[in-house]
């Protein structure tokens, strides 16, 4: 079996890149297994400090393999269950998602560099991901709802937590196809940088932010995720008791500012 996913190692970066070209980068149950062990892979990696994920050959992820899925539709009645394999909610305190690492909570950042077409289960990849780099001719959408599919990798979580609940609902319940400009007004995206360009911005977001002190910023990251279910006293808690492991390594950068160092917002 050809290796549908592929990881490389840039000092602190590690690029995990999608690459099934005959179907624009859909991702089938092998390839789902691959994506999550390439990100599990990445967040035991000591030295790997931020993960950039993108499709190669113009297209980010056209969500789950419908040729795939038919196949499975097709199995003889009354042979083996063919959605046994779905059942992806197992004791693991990592368990696979249908579209690989969509229910993996990891403890370092993930930029996805998108383009062309990151629709259905691809946009619930995107969506997974801290932040989205999108190519000026890229787009998202919920295309899956024209066949039936459910958003079963977190589109209905994420989404509205994203984007809140008003955006959410027209592209859950329309389907309709979001480009580059409109994903960026509503903060689906986070950049839109120029076509071809996706891969390179986002390795220059990337090397940002594996220049940084990494215990305060994955503090700072763990608690934004912390925080949905709790209390606003809760939250705040839970976020003194992150962020004051890190107050030495905060007052050594007041002393660096003092010295004149990151004056005027200067990185």
């Amino acid at each position: 079996m050809i290796d549908a996913v592929t990881l490389s190692h840039h000092g602190a970066i590690t690029v995990v890149t999608l690459d099934r070209p005959d179907v624009r980068n859909a991702v089938d149950a092998d390839t789902a297994r691959q994506l999550y062990e390439a990100f599990v892979a990445f967040d035991a990696d000591p030295v790997a400090r931020v993960a950039i994920f993108h499709g190669a050959h113009g297209h980010f992820c056209a969500g789950w393999d419908l040729q795939a899925g038919a196949r499975m539709a097709q199995q003889v009645p009354g042979g083996p269950d063919p959605f046994a394999a779905l059942n992806f909610f197992p004791s693991d305190a990592q368990p696979l998602g249908p579209m690989g690492p969509s229910r993996l909570l990891l403890s370092k950042p993930v930029i996805a560099a998108i383009s062309g077409a990151a629709v259905a289960g691809g946009m619930e990849l995107a969506l997974w991901c801290d932040m989205r780099v999108m190519e000026a001719d890229a787009y998202f959408g919920v295309f899956c709802r024209r066949f039936g599919v459910p958003l079963i990798d977190g589109g209905t979580v994420r989404l509205p937590r994203l984007i809140g609940m008003g955006h959410a609902m027209d592209l859950i319940l329309t389907g309709r196809r979001v480009d580059a400009p409109e994903a960026l007004q509503m903060g689906l995206c986070n950049r839109v940088v120029p076509s071809g360009t996706a891969l390179e911005a986002a390795m220059a977001l990337a090397e940002q932010l594996a220049a940084f002190p990494q215990g305060t910023m994955l503090a700072d990251r763990a608690s934004a995720y912390a925080q949905w279910d709790l209390s606003m006293p809760e939250a705040l808690h839970q976020e003194w008791l992150r962020g004051k492991r890190c107050i030495a390594s905060g007052l050594e950068g007041a002393v660096r500012f003092a010295e004149g160092a990151g004056r005027n917002g200067k990185f």
